[in-house]
């Protein structure tokens, strides 16, 4: 964090919600430089305190202040924006300020104190780069044309022009709710990039832990109605984060071991009231006074066990999609096997959801074959989710109409069901008009997850959920027996599941790839590093690195134009090219390896039961890294041999 004078600030703020308190005397501080990811479960109050801010909303108590002359941005999760407006009005609209400052600079005279004023607030504020931040912002974020009306466009479309509008005010302090929400992947790399040097403070509620790792300098928890900062990244945090968790629970446990001995000592009530004695006896009911840490519950998610799955599971064979004329993809050959876990990614409106919906037999395909095993149960949850509504009770919406969920071979209570996504029994009867966020969001999980199946099929399961729900979900998901097949642009979720992915690529690209998100973006890379070289001969993609297929089949990878012949170098010799075949399985192996220590040192569970392990774990973490990165360099190294002597 910065250690400058903070130029906006919360103190002692206090805000109640009905009988609940959502910040209970919370102080903040944000100075020049802070880039803050602001975290906690859905529910906790962050969209509230951005608003309070904002100075949309006043707080029960407490002061906000801000230095003279800051300028505030804020983007929140439900905006509005003009519906009369063209996309390009309603983006230049968001420089507003720097506008009117430009437009009194033109009108007044020149060589006057006010004008030099005015030119200093204008450089300050790039306001003579507006127009190319307009043109930059509205390209990079995938916004629709110039001259469409606001009133015509997708609410993922309106969202993208409202962070467009957001980004190019560059304000003193920019404060974004949810801002990689229905976002492709290029659009979420950008704004990544973009906001990492960022000129001005940040301020960010998001669940993107990808986006956090890359782009914060310091984490901001709200727990329990207060505020708790931790310096770095989101992997610094969740490191720090259970070091602190474990040595509550070590504080705890003594004071608890010292009550238990002291107890009997107490019963016993001295008869001589010494002085030493009656210190001892102030000192055992002030500990005991003393309130344990506060906790907060873990939702238990467990997807219920699916039925039996044959040997076929899903095969598409040669499968093509057209849409007026459009090619989305064809000769798309994929075989889903048991076990796997594949992800779906790539830019919006290149066929994603239609794949989905061709696998679920809702829309036919142009050409080819798609064959469904005789056991396979589909369970899919698309991207609107399941509408609730709001008059029932929460254990109305799951319920059809039995008291039973069914759980394998046996059966659970609703409840209990309900129980495992934190539901307690005065939720479980309450109106979903009454519930948080947080709550509709596991009301939805719940009420999906119900109906079972062993094939899930997942469209942006992630948007809208906290970060320890997300964790939980990826947890549940990892230990399904079944198939999972999810859509998502979310790159930490896609890493911690996947085992494999599914990307379109634009032009009517598909690429199959082995391994999570990171892998394949560093395997593209590669080959198109390899196609760039002057000395490789026209080759597929598929032969630009050492990849071999796996289910599901990939598809046919695209061809690309032929160079001239070049001069050939040496090649491989037998070793080395025994080498570069293990290569890629020797890297996930030991990228394997490194997530779950990765996966330990995230663990509260892991700093309470062998903290004392810690460093040495980081150590081999790092050691593993390193040697990953030098099989990375071996491979590099291999490939160029092998493409400058084809």
């Amino acid at each position: 964090m910065s250690s400058e004078a903070a130029i906006l600030t919360a103190q002692e703020i206090l805000l109640r919600h009905n009988e609940r308190v959502l910040l209970d005397h919370a102080s903040f501080g944000l100075a020049p430089g802070d880039r803050v990811g602001l975290v906690g479960r859905n529910g906790a109050g962050k969209s509230t305190f951005l608003r309070i801010l904002a100075g949309e909303l006043e707080p029960d108590s407490g002061l906000i202040t801000r230095q003279r002359g800051t300028i505030v941005g804020y983007l929140p999760q439900t905006f509005e924006l003009a519906p009369d407006e063209t996309v390009y009005d309603s983006v230049r609209e968001g420089g507003r300020a720097v506008l009117d400052l430009i437009h009194e600079y033109e009108t007044l005279p020149g060589h006057t104190r006010r004008h030099e004023e005015l030119e200093e607030q204008i450089v300050h504020q790039d306001g003579w780069n507006l127009d190319t931040r307009i043109r930059t912002a509205l390209n990079q974020l995938s916004c629709p044309p110039d001259d469409r009306k606001i009133a015509q466009l997708s609410g993922g479309e309106k969202r993208r022009v409202a962070l467009a509008r957001a980004l190019v005010a560059q304000p003193d302090v920019l404060m974004l709710d949810e801002p990689t929400n229905h976002l492709d992947t290029d659009s979420v790399e950008w704004i990544t990039t973009f906001l990492a040097s960022y000129p001005g403070a940040l301020l960010v509620v998001t669940h993107d832990r990808h986006f956090l790792d890359q782009v914060v300098n310091g984490i901001v928890e709200l727990r329990n109605g207060v505020f708790e900062r931790y310096e770095g990244n989101y992997t610094d945090y969740l490191v720090a984060r259970a070091e602190k968790l474990a040595s509550e629970e070590l504080v705890e446990h003594k004071r608890q071991m010292f009550l238990r001995k002291e107890l009997e000592w107490v019963r016993r009530r001295p008869k001589a009231q010494t002085s030493k004695s009656k210190a001892r006896l102030d000192r055992f009911f002030e500990t005991e006074a003393d309130a344990p840490p506060a906790t907060e519950a873990d939702m238990d998610l467990v997807v219920p066990p699916p039925p039996q799955m044959g040997n076929r599971v899903v095969d598409l064979e040669g499968v093509a999609m057209e849409f007026s004329g459009r090619t989305l993809f064809s000769d798309l050959n994929i075989s889903f096997a048991n076990g796997t876990r594949i992800g779906i990614t790539g830019r919006n409106g290149l066929g994603k959801t239609t794949l989905l919906k061709l696998i679920l037999g809702e829309l036919k395909p142009t050409a080819g074959e798609i064959k469904i095993g005789q056991l396979t149960r589909f369970n899919y949850v698309d991207q609107s989710r399941l509408q609730l509504r709001d008059d029932r009770t929460v254990l109305d919406e799951v319920s059809d109409g039995t008291e039973w969920v069914q759980w394998g071979e046996t059966k659970l209570s609703l409840r209990g069901y309900l129980k495992r996504f934190l539901f307690t029994d005065d939720r479980i009867t309450a109106a979903v008009k009454w519930l948080s966020g947080g709550e509709r969001s596991r009301l939805l999980l719940a009420k999906v997850l119900k109906r079972g199946g062993n094939f899930l099929i997942l469209d942006e399961p992630t948007n809208d959920l906290d970060l320890p729900t997300l964790r939980v979900l990826e947890e549940a998901l990892i230990s399904f027996p079944g198939c999972v097949l999810v859509v998502s642009h979310d790159r930490y979720f896609l890493n911690r599941v996947c085992t494999g992915i599914l990307a379109f690529e634009g032009e009517g690209r598909v690429a199959y790839s082995d391994g999570n998100y990171d892998y394949y973006v560093d395997k593209k890379k590669r080959a198109e590093a390899a196609l760039s070289r002057p000395a490789v001969s026209g080759k597929s993609n598929s032969n630009s690195s050492p990849a071999r297929s796996a289910a599901p089949t990939p598809a046919a990878a695209p061809v690309s134009a032929p160079t001239p012949p070049k001069a050939k170098g040496r090649k491989l010799s037998f070793k080395e090219q025994r080498e570069l075949e293990g290569m890629e399985a020797l890297i996930q192996s030991n990228e394997a390896e490194a997530a779950k220590l990765e996966a330990q040192l995230a663990s509260p569970e892991f700093f309470k039961t062998q903290g004392a392990r810690a460093n040495a774990v980081i150590g081999e973490l790092e050691a593993l890294k390193a040697k990953i990165a030098t099989l990375y360099a071996r491979w590099e190294e291999l490939e160029a041999v092998r493409a400058a002597s084809a």
